[in-house]
């Protein structure tokens, strides 16, 4: 009887750790929404346009990204005097790549276009549930000085990204994922500084650095528009 009891007594602590875990993932993204302006101010987020300054390997270009919320993502940047594009929708995705020998638009292989697909949502938790993601909740981890929580998103293609969140703001301070570049795999790591907000009320990450190991971009933003007319036809490809 008291082997019963022990083992029902277990089964009980076990289930109650995991419904703590996934309430404490859903937990963290529902303050992460709070700090950088409220769900339903952000649920009212129907297109963005940033204009940044990006700086590679020493030089500053000019660069610029425009999303159609759920619909399309695309970025324009000159790189040692060449203009590089890279669109991802909700179908597939394209560049425009002169560094790699050519000025016409490339479909990107279907993988590569999955693993940018998140990019056409300009907050990528908010209903992350409702677009097919799971998000788990993995701990904390040390950035630096901040003992950071630690989220693993999984999106409906199965692409994982981990999340970083500063316990004091909420704020989402860093994020690590895989993509493909020049035909091998490499891990992206994202860091998120100088938050401010903006006039609609979203804070926003001033400086954006990306490393990808032998190449690192460091973005510094200019001006962002929110809820701006955008023309889907921008996110279509061109031949």
């Amino acid at each position: 009887m008291k082997f019963i009891q022990h083992c029902l007594l277990l089964f009980a602590v076990i289930s109650s750790s995991l419904a703590v875990h996934a309430q404490t993932a859903d937990e963290v993204i529902a303050k992460h929404l709070e700090a950088i302006g409220g769900k339903e101010k952000l649920g009212a987020i129907t297109s963005v346009k940033m204009t940044n300054t990006n700086t590679v390997m020493g030089n500053e270009a000019p660069a610029t990204v425009l999303i159609l919320n759920g619909k399309g993502f695309r970025s324009e940047a000159e790189v040692m005097g060449s203009k590089m594009i890279q669109v991802f929708t909700d179908k597939g995705g394209w560049m425009v790549n002169p560094m790699m020998g050519s000025s016409d638009p490339q479909e990107l292989p279907a993988e590569q276009a999955k693993a940018g697909q998140a990019q056409i949502f300009a907050v990528p938790l908010l209903n992350y549930a409702a677009n097919g993601a799971k998000a788990e909740y993995v701990g904390q981890e040390k950035l630096g000085a901040i003992n950071a929580y630690k989220l693993k998103l999984i999106d409906k293609n199965g692409e994982e990204v981990t999340f970083f969140f500063d316990p004091a703001t909420y704020y989402l301070i860093q994020t690590v994922r895989s993509a493909e570049m020049m035909g091998q795999k490499v891990e992206v790591t994202t860091t998120f500084s100088d938050f401010k907000k903006t006039d609609f009320g979203w804070v926003v990450p001033q400086t954006t650095e990306i490393n990808m190991g032998q190449f690192a971009i460091t973005s510094k933003l200019k001006n962002i528009e929110v809820n701006v007319p955008v023309d889907a036809a921008v996110f279509e490809i061109k031949k």
